[in-house]
């Protein structure tokens, strides 16, 4: 059986987007704005690793939630999850369900595709004119 879903194909890519963009902001403020708590207490110092890493979360975050720069973001934070999972969890086992690198494993391939494919036609790439929405048959 073969569909046709039109648009629709690039508005669930923005949803897709929009997802991943608040779960990934999500890291983010627990580490530098220690919402939701951060375990034990407090998050790291901003001129540490997880600190820096947690301004990347937000930076990219935002701007990935609003579709502005998509591709050159994306890009980015796939390479920097790929480090996280290297540096962080690779160490800790092969196996990714026990090394806690799943969420930096999916990550890295959603923002390797949101790199590829774009923000979608709910961005403001789109509406800059940098994303183009399919037409409709």
């Amino acid at each position: 059986m073969i569909s046709n879903f039109g648009p629709w194909t690039s508005r669930m890519l923005s949803i897709l987007r929009i997802v991943a963009a608040l779960c990934f902001l999500n890291h983010g403020t627990q580490k530098l704005l220690g919402f939701p708590p951060f375990p034990g207490g407090h998050g790291p110092a901003l001129a540490s690793l997880l600190g820096v890493q947690g301004i990347i979360e937000i930076v990219g975050g935002i701007l990935l939630l609003l579709g502005l720069l998509t591709r050159p973001v994306a890009f980015v934070l796939a390479g920097d999850m790929a480090v996280a999972y290297f540096m962080v969890h690779l160490p800790r086992s092969f196996f990714p369900v026990l090394n806690g690198g799943e969420a930096a494993i999916l990550y890295c391939f959603i923002f390797l595709y949101l790199f590829v494919a774009g923000g979608g036609a709910w961005s403001v790439d789109a509406l800059r004119g940098g994303e183009a929405e399919p037409e409709e048959d």
